[in-house]
């Protein structure tokens, strides 16, 4: 049985709510990828456009954009999601998943896209 935790950033007020899913409405979510506009009815969130900004995984590997199918793989990161360098150029080999939504995710991240 696949369950997330979705939770749901509203940019203009700044406040983020976490709704749990499982069932229909997790495997609404399986096969999305980071950056993909969804309807908020999946989640109960009527009315409303949901775009897909990132997760993490049940080990905690957060997932990363350019990184693609669902796979957790090691990567030469040199900055961003996953690695923040402590010193200029500095580089390191780090673990992330990829940008596929899979029953290995267990936080998904959402924010609300105003039209």
């Amino acid at each position: 049985m696949v369950k997330f935790k979705v939770v749901v950033s509203d940019p203009k007020t700044g406040i983020a709510q976490t709704v749990e899913v499982e069932g229909s409405q997790a495997q609404a979510l399986m096969g999305r990828r980071i950056g993909e506009v969804f309807d908020g009815s999946i989640l109960g969130l009527s009315g409303k456009k949901l775009q897909i900004t990132g997760g993490s995984d049940s080990s905690g590997f957060p997932m990363r954009p350019d990184v693609h199918g669902g796979i957790k793989t090691r990567v030469l990161l040199s900055g961003g999601v996953g690695f923040h360098p402590r010193r200029k150029g500095e580089r390191r080999r780090k673990t992330v998943r990829g940008n596929v939504i899979t029953e290995d995710i267990v936080q998904v991240n959402v924010k609300i896209v105003y039209d």
